[in-house]
């Protein structure tokens, strides 16, 4: 049962470490520079030459995908980092304290949760403007609530334990206790957060290049490549599929990667 339950983040794993490695080969290997265009090989099907074929421009879509990788995994990671940090501001702020600094961080983060977060993305990109900056802020500050839930549900369940309790009678500060006696108790659901918090980012942040309001060019994006893949879709379906696929996989590494850290983390299973 064990070795079952760890099949999810093991698969997961390694999804996400190949991706890991086509990222860091792209930065300084493509097999074609990815902005070059070559009109007279336009749309060329899978070959030796090009194993992904070529787009609408003769732009070989294996570098273009491999370069994609690059934004997506900076997008990824800055926009959960910020989450994480104002999230865990948040959450730890009203978890602990309590009381009124409760009730408003809370209310904050229900006005929040009110707007369907690509919504909220796309609010904030409109004023904004668009690009990767742009982008990265407004997945960050998407991802901010639901780390802030978590993290206050954590904390509000651990600062009831006796060992928390004691700091607090033996007259430890604040800070000391959220740092050194509950942190390390909510790394666990954190990191299950943050892997979930990254595909959505990712799925976000390709939806949002496929309408044109994410990252422009020249700045490599799946999402656009998807968006441009789009007319093709009868003549070339190779350049929609490979794609499409590019992008599930990301995604799906990352949520198995999280259904795998849950399910090590549920002492019941």
């Amino acid at each position: 049962m064990r070795q079952t339950k760890s099949i999810p983040l093991y698969l997961g794993i390694i999804l996400v470490l190949i991706l890991l490695v086509m990222m860091v080969v792209s930065i300084f290997y493509t097999p074609y520079d990815p902005n070059m265009m070559d009109p007279m090989n336009k749309l060329a099907a899978p070959s030796v030459e090009h194993p992904f074929g070529t787009d609408n421009f003769g732009r070989d879509i294996l570098s273009r995908v491999m370069e994609g990788s690059q934004t997506a995994f900076i997008i990824g990671f800055t926009a959960v980092t910020i989450g994480l940090v104002f999230g865990f501001i948040l959450g730890a702020s009203a978890g602990y304290f309590g009381g009124w600094i409760d009730e408003i961080i809370s209310r904050f983060i229900d006005a929040m949760l009110a707007f369907p977060g690509i919504l909220l993305a796309i609010m904030l990109i409109s004023v904004f403007s668009t690009g990767m900056t742009n982008t990265i802020i407004a997945l960050g500050i998407m991802s901010i609530p639901s780390f802030a839930r978590i993290i206050r549900s954590s904390f509000i369940q651990y600062k009831q334990f006796d060992f928390v309790k004691a700091s607090i009678a033996k007259g430890a500060g604040a800070i000391r206790i959220i740092v050194q006696h509950i942190l390390p108790n909510v790394v666990s659901p954190i990191l299950v957060a943050a892997a979930l918090s990254f595909s959505g980012s990712i799925l976000a942040e390709s939806g949002l290049s496929y309408l044109g309001l994410g990252v422009q060019p020249p700045d490599p994006s799946w999402g656009r490549m998807l968006k441009e893949a789009q007319p093709y879709i009868a003549s070339a379906p190779w350049y929609v599929i490979i794609t499409g696929i590019v992008i599930t996989v990301m995604v799906l590494g990352f949520n198995l990667l999280a259904d795998g850290l849950r399910d090590r983390q549920d002492k019941r299973t």
